[in-house]
């Protein structure tokens, strides 16, 4: 299936590069950012290997989720959206490019100064203005997954509906299949490491380990060395069994975020041994490999524990107006 993918185009999206935590509480903290490098390109896996996340993850759906969601035709869509909101990041969308920048990220160093993270998007940006600072600086990836996961449950709810009722399914499949496509593009990027810290491109601040400087190493490791290394069989091989979510899903999303960040450091001892270089070498393939396998396993258990709960019964919006 590797050869179904495209080159990856130009990603024109930027994140923003903070200094280090202050011990001095979170107003501090935020006066006392040391860095705040120029905007850089930045990707997360890149064409190929979301859409790798979202193919495999499907695949990976058991039989009693509806059968256009396992069809040939919902993989190719599924495929082909993995990348989508990568394509809106264009300085040809100005607009729209920077409103959804930050929701590929988030700088959890910066997110955690300013104590737990609330379950709803408009809590925590009210927290970080009362900071002095700006939530496209901290990015709000988790916010933006959950919000596209309930998208999607709704959607497979309404489904639910007129199946039951003999109506015409068609319509609604189609939300589901974009909404699908749209959530593996986050549930991907939260499984690269460097989409989850201050360090996303380039070490900053204290560096006893003479980690790599340059702002490059995030696009070397997701883009090139994913297109020349890495291939589907090897990711499926991976995939953890199949795990529905029962309990809240940001949190069982921020956890998952956490898990990636865990991974930094690996990242960038793999990048000072050579090993995103080339062919790298067997532990780099093999990281890398872990990586996207994990996303597309969190993908596949978001989707089916969407489809789980969209059978709980919940009021009619329209009911009594």
């Amino acid at each position: 299936m590797a050869a179904r993918f495209q080159p990856a185009q130009p990603y024109t999206g930027s994140m923003f590069r903070l200094g280090l935590p202050s011990r001095t509480g979170p107003t501090a903290f935020f006066v006392l950012i040391c860095l705040i490098a120029p905007p850089s390109a930045a990707r997360a896996w890149g064409n190929n290997g979301h859409r790798m996340i979202n193919r495999l993850a499907v695949s990976g759906l058991p039989t009693d989720v509806p059968t256009f969601l396992r069809s040939e035709t919902a993989l190719n869509e599924i495929e082909y959206l993995g990348p989508e909101p990568d394509r809106w990041r264009s300085p040809a969308e100005p607009e729209l490019n920077a409103a959804q920048a930050p929701e590929h990220f988030i700088n959890l160093e910066l997110a955690d100064a300013l104590g737990p993270l609330p379950h709803r998007r408009l809590l925590f940006e009210a927290r970080v203005f009362a900071a002095g600072e700006l939530p496209e600086k901290i990015g709000l990836q988790p916010w933006q997954t959950t919000e596209v996961w309930e998208r999607l449950k709704a959607a497979l709810r309404e489904y639910r509906h007129l199946a039951a009722a003999n109506q015409d399914t068609h319509p609604v499949e189609q939300a589901i299949l974009f909404y699908v496509g749209w959530l593996g593009h986050y549930v991907g990027d939260g499984s690269q490491p460097l989409h989850t810290t201050i360090q996303y491109n380039g070490w900053i601040g204290p560096n006893p380990h003479d980690y790599t400087t340059s702002q490059k190493i995030h696009w070397q490791f997701e883009g090139p060395f994913v297109d020349a290394n890495i291939h589907m069989p090897e990711v499926q091989a991976k995939m953890s069994p199949l795990q529905p979510i029962h309990g809240d899903i940001f949190d069982a999303y921020v956890d998952y975020l956490r898990h990636s960040a865990t991974y930094v450091e690996e990242v960038y001892q793999l990048e000072k041994s050579g090993g995103f270089v080339g062919a790298g070498s067997a532990e780099s393939r093999a990281f890398t490999t872990e990586r996207l396998a994990d996303g597309a396993s969190m993908l596949r258990n978001m989707i089916y524990s969407a489809w789980l709960q969209s059978a709980q019964i919940v009021p009619d919006p329209y009911a009594g107006k």
